[in-house]
């Protein structure tokens, strides 16, 4: 019986706790245990002098995804979190226009129209062919992989022509939109992955679909209420979180996985294991070398990582007004992604993200102030740039240029307090292999089956969520991997479990 089952989850973050919660809720012991003294990982947040930022993930997309996680658990996700959708969803500002994106349709035909000579009919033949692309490749989305045989489905049969291989998410859009700007608006979301647009795989315009089709949205408090609330449900089930609990390496004995070694030195036994801890640092740092092959050390140093971010969190004693979020282009966009990506050097003009959060949740901010979370991104630490040097210099770029950019000129005089992550920190600090924020890159032959499978293929007992594993970075899809890796832990054990085949929130939604 399930109930004499015990789940060890290595790290809080957004999988291990999605994980944790659907696994407590269908009668398993579960034990996670985490490095830092609160819950959420790159999903927590971070306190500064009366100042709230989110650590990592700030947008929230595909908020269906979150709602059936606690649907599975006999929840509501409104009875945890306030939800606040955001009209706009954000503002794209380039070189000589900006750009407002809705999800409201009237309101964005208007803006395309008001900003682009091109006008809407792209946009209209890109909603309506997305649609299709999302509904073919989702099913494949939330598949296991763990097995040839569950790679080669029906689903995915269906979805080879949606695939568009191996055009790029930029050249797709040339399908729809000419002027480079315009598909800028509608590939800058291959950032989620970490990737450049002109690499990323074309299957993923999925991404400016959803946002155009669901919505963003924020969480009052901050993203990292998700976190927390998960948290709550794992605690009400009778599951336990430890927190400031470090492990040190799994226990491996014969190629089984039986436990975790804590940093005291203390060894917890279970029946199962599952990683949540950032892939390529837990097979290099956790697992006693000789191990492992496929996923040796030398064999993770040769694949392909993702991006890393430099990040500010600006306490500041005035009021911004600032959109809730804003991505700023380089004025040489293609410039600045090769650097990051190609050259792996660091770019004089540069593209950024800005959130203002308090602009729309005050809890964010003490009264008349406002907290500026900003992040720049950067070439992951194969780039072999040294952070401790160079982060004092890139603090002031990134200040010059958000006066120049945004009209920000007087934001030196305003810091009340500040905290900084290099892509250094990332590696040393957060335990991110080769600080690259979004895991192994989404490139084809790192993806389905080819990404490291939930039940990990080179260990018993060993099963991975997060980012690194199918079917990749972003809370929608670290929550998908978490219910795979659940499902099978349960098919294992004979624990019957709900699951939700036709999610509501997929229905097509008015045009």
């Amino acid at each position: 019986m399930s109930e004499s089952k015990h789940i060890i989850i290595v790290g809080a973050g957004p999988g291990g706790l999605c994980a944790g919660m659907l696994l407590s809720n269908r009668g398993f012991k579960v034990s996670i245990y985490d490095k830092n003294p609160e819950v959420g990982g790159r999903n927590r947040a971070i306190q500064l002098d009366g100042f709230c930022f989110d650590t990592g993930p700030t947008f929230l997309l595909m908020k269906g995804v979150l709602d059936e996680m606690f649907a599975l658990c006999g929840r509501r996700s409104e009875d945890y979190l306030e939800f606040m959708p955001l009209s706009p969803m954000y503002d794209l500002v380039y070189e000589d226009k900006t750009l407002s994106v809705f999800s409201d349709r009237e309101n964005m035909r208007s803006e395309l129209q008001r900003v682009f000579d091109e006008g809407t009919a792209g946009y209209e033949q890109f909603m309506e062919n997305e649609r299709k692309r999302f509904m073919r490749l989702y099913p494949c989305i939330t598949r296991d992989y763990s097995t040839i045989k569950s790679f080669i489905s029906l689903d995915l049969l269906r979805a080879v022509p949606w695939l568009a291989f191996p055009k790029s998410i930029f050249q797709n859009l040339g399908r729809y939109f000419n002027q480079e700007k315009m598909r800028l608006a509608f590939c800058f979301q291959s950032k989620y992955l970490g990737m450049s647009p002109w690499d990323c795989p074309a299957l993923f315009t999925m991404l400016p679909y959803l946002e155009h089709e669901y919505g963003i949205y924020h969480v009052k408090g901050g993203l990292n209420r998700i976190a927390a609330a998960m948290a709550k449900v794992i605690q009400e089930a009778g599951g336990e979180i430890h927190l400031n609990q470090e492990i040190q390496s799994l226990v491996i004995e014969q190629g089984v996985v039986k436990g975790v070694k804590l940093q005291s030195g203390e060894e917890v036994f279970g029946d199962e294991v599952i990683v949540n801890a950032d892939f390529a640092h837990a097979m290099s740092r956790l697992v006693p070398d000789g191990l492992l092959r496929k996923y040796a050390p030398a064999e993770l140093d040769k694949r392909e990582y993702s991006c890393s971010t430099f990040m500010m969190y600006l306490g500041l004693n005035r009021v911004y007004d600032l959109p809730h979020h804003s991505i700023v282009f380089a004025k040489d966009y293609h410039t600045n992604i090769g650097n990051i990506f190609n050259k792996k050097a660091l770019s004089e003009d540069f593209s950024f993200y800005v959130q203002n959060a308090a602009s729309t949740d005050p809890t964010l901010a003490p009264a008349g102030k406002s907290a500026l979370y900003v992040l720049v991104p950067m070439p992951n630490n194969d780039s072999g740039i040294d952070w401790q040097a160079h982060c004092q210099n890139v603090r002031e770029q990134v200040l010059d240029t958000l006066a120049a950019r945004l009209g920000l000129s007087d934001l030196r005089d305003h810091i009340e307090c500040e905290k900084i992550i290099t892509p250094q920190t990332w590696e040393t600090e957060e335990n991110v292999y080769k600080g690259a924020t979004f895991s192994l890159a989404h490139k084809f032959s790192q993806m389905l089956y080819w990404r490291p499978h939930n039940r990990f293929e080179e260990l018993d007992n060993c099963y991975l969520v997060g980012g690194g594993t199918h079917p990749g970075s972003g809370l929608p899809t670290i929550y998908e991997s978490a219910r795979i890796s659940s499902n099978l832990i349960c098919k294992k054990h004979g624990v019957i479990y709900k699951d939700i085949k036709q999610s509501a929130w997929l229905k097509k939604t008015e045009a």
